[in-house]
């Protein structure tokens, strides 16, 4: 299948995945899918029929719409106007309407008839068929050709609305480095970054794309970071800052460190999750694709009756009822609907992006519009993960220094944000010290050091050795120490609030959010000081991950039939209850792989905000789409009414099909713009 399509003219590469059953296509140039698609179907139905298809159609600056195209839609157009001005009927005005009809509608033509070859006869390239033949049928040339005429006028619109909606997600499609500079010894090798390893040095020069994700080990510098999370303000870096791929560095030179192979990267899932979220329909896409398939064959039945049983059963005319029901198919046409609304929610996915919200799906999408409760994760979510060791208490045996080294060898194989805190209040730890190494989920980390057996965690791994202590006083995460069975102390460290958190929690209540949540392992008193500063409905405290799925659990038996909970969380012990949760949302910047990967939208700015701008983006796409649902099928009924009854012609027709398709597309173009979100 693979080498069948490959070879098609056109196709750039074809390539078949079998664990997720589809089969990605990249053609040559924009537009072109179109064409080769009804025979890539066929070759799919005959040999995997289970086998999805996805297109990816390469385009250029330069490319952009191919204007040749509509080459012999102009010629055709002033065919027709001048055949309109022609002074005499005849045979000569009857060729040149007939030229502008095979110019404008040869390719309307030559589609129906494949399609009918393969079985696909229902569709609009036989309905405009069939309307236009019909015309010139009964001696209406000048609307037969014009019928066909603004049916591809329509397409043109359609493609131009298409263009700028793939360019506003396409656009993230540049942020694909070229390539890294390796540095080897003293020599620097410009590689492809499917070549670097994990640990490799890569120099990246001033105006260069950050190619993979990584910590710089040397130099100063400021990034552009806008491609990746939407935000114009440069970020400053320096020795020991994480950067991402697909920033760009703008003034200094920076050695940094790689600490993901590309497939791995940032870039790499940014641009997966882009490629992919086209094919994840809403439900309002499937229904008007399931409506299209039978709506269209029952119109032309209903055609086919209105031009025979009326003359029959009336005695009138064959002609004036055979032109009612041409003017029945050119109204009936489904392209408002099944143009407009793919595009509506297409368009939705791009003005999210361009905000740095990555939405992997059009249904995903439209479910945001049924979200009436959002549970929270707090550390890197809520709050910024940025710990800092505010207090030591000892019991007396052992120094505040002793104790902040004990915990740092206890958390030196740890990359929470705690344990981080940790080691850089304390500084490096002897890792050879320690012995019997081990972590116990939820609780803490039990080792040995020169004979003592020392645990450090929450209140959870004295309770588990028997060990008794009494709770301090003060707000922040407590880490308890103890040293062979005896507790001698414990480590105070605060967390800040992210600056937009509280404003984020007071939209949300005005975007409709009926309830707040937030599970967090932190302590009690954190949790309830965080709740009650924010405003949140429940909090719920020290869990542990599996605990985190229990609490979720509750909470979605309070929800109604139609209601849908959203969980927003970046940890990597988030991802069970991320992917449990009707729409799991990943705070991307900083949050771990396993977070992204589970989550349905991606926050690429770390912002809680960022959650009000995707629920306002949901809401502005499906009110697009409602409207253009509503204007099409209206418009459509009161024209069907008075064509079936001799008070419209086949101008109020192409008005109804066409003009409504324009509006609606027009319509649906309004979503990208989110300047006012």
């Amino acid at each position: 299948m693979e080498v069948s399509i490959g070879k098609m003219e056109g196709v750039a590469s074809a390539s078949v995945n079998f664990m997720s059953q589809k089969l990605k296509i990249e053609t040559e140039r924009r537009g072109s899918i179109k064409k080769l698609y009804p025979r890539i179907e066929q070759i799919v139905k005959e040999i995997e029929p289970q086998v999805e298809i996805e297109a990816w159609e390469k385009e250029t600056e330069e490319e952009g719409l191919d204007k040749k195209e509509y080459i012999p839609l102009i010629a055709g157009a002033v065919l027709y106007f001048f055949g309109l001005l022609y002074p005499s009927e005849g045979t000569v005005r009857l060729g040149i309407f007939l030229a502008a009809y095979a110019l404008v509608g040869g390719e309307v033509l030559w589609r129906a008839v494949q399609n009918i070859r393969r079985g696909q006869v229902f569709d609009e390239n036989f309905l405009m068929a069939v309307a236009t033949i019909g015309a010139f049928a009964v001696g209406e040339y000048p609307e037969g050709v014009a019928v066909m005429l603004f049916y591809q006028v329509g397409e043109l619109f359609q493609d131009v609305a298409v263009h700028r909606s793939r360019k506003s997600i396409s656009s993230l499609m540049e942020i694909r480095p070229e390539y890294a500079n390796l540095v080897q010894g003293e020599e620097i090798l410009q590689t492809a970054p499917e070549e670097i390893k994990v640990g490799d040095i890569i120099l990246i020069k001033p105006g260069e794309r950050v190619p993979l994700d990584g910590e710089v080990i040397e130099g100063v510098s400021s990034l552009d970071t806008s491609a990746i999370t939407g935000e114009s303000l440069p970020r400053d870096v320096e020795s020991g800052s994480k950067i991402l791929s697909g920033m760009i560095n703008k003034n200094g030179l920076l050695k940094v460190k790689v600490e993901k192979i590309y497939a791995d990267s940032t870039i790499a899932k940014i641009l997966d999750l882009v490629e992919n979220a086209g094919s994840k329909k809403a439900p309002t896409e499937k229904f008007i694709t399931k409506f299209a398939a039978v709506y269209t064959p029952a119109v032309v039945f209903i055609a086919l009756a209105l031009a025979i049983l009326p003359p029959i059963i009336l005695g009138e005319s064959f002609s004036t009822w055979v032109y009612r029901a041409l003017i029945f198919l050119v109204v009936s046409c489904p392209c408002a609907l099944v143009i407009s609304i793919p595009l509506g929610f297409f368009g939705g996915i791009g003005g999210a992006s361009k905000n740095g919200i990555l939405i992997k799906g059009g249904n995903y999408l439209e479910a945001l519009n049924q979200v009436t409760t959002i549970v929270f994760d707090k550390t890197g979510t809520l709050t910024k993960g940025n710990f800092k060791v505010t207090k030591i208490e000892t019991e007396g045996k052992y120094s505040e220094k002793e104790l902040l080294e004990f915990a740092a060898l206890g958390e030196s194989y740890s990359t929470h944000p705690i344990a981080l805190s940790i080691l850089e209040a304390n500084g490096p730890v002897e890792k050879g010290k320690i012995e019997n190494y081990e972590e116990i989920p939820g609780h803490g980390i039990q080792f040995r050091v020169k004979g003592k057996k020392i645990a450090v965690g929450n209140e959870k791994i004295l309770r588990r050795n028997g060990i008794s202590f009494e709770k301090p006083e003060g707000i922040g995460t407590v880490l308890y120490i103890s040293v062979d069975q005896k507790f001698e102390g414990h480590i105070l460290i605060s967390d800040e609030m992210k600056e937009d958190s509280a404003e984020a929690i007071r939209d949300l209540r005005k975007e409709g959010i009926k309830n707040l949540v937030m599970l967090t392992g932190d302590s009690r008193l954190v949790g309830e000081k965080i709740g009650e500063e924010l405003g949140l409905d429940t909090v719920y405290s020290e869990l542990l991950p599996d605990q985190k799925v229990e609490k979720l659990e509750e909470v979605f038996k309070g929800l109604g039939t139609k209601e849908k909970l959203a969980f927003v969380g970046d940890g990597v012990n988030d991802a069970p209850v991320i992917a449990r949760a009707d729409i799991g949302i990943a705070m991307g910047a900083m949050g771990s792989d396993a977070a992204i990967e589970a989550s349905d939208i991606v926050v690429m700015t770390d912002e809680p905000s960022k959650i009000v701008s995707a629920l306002k983006i949901a809401k502005k796409t499906k009110k697009i789409v409602m409207q253009n649902i509503f204007l099409a099928m209206i418009i459509k009924v009161v024209v069907l009414i008075l064509g079936a009854g001799g008070m419209a012609t086949m101008w109020e027709a192409v008005f109804a099909d066409v003009g409504v398709a324009v509006l609606a597309i027009l319509n649906a173009m309004r979503v990208l713009n989110t300047k006012d979100i």
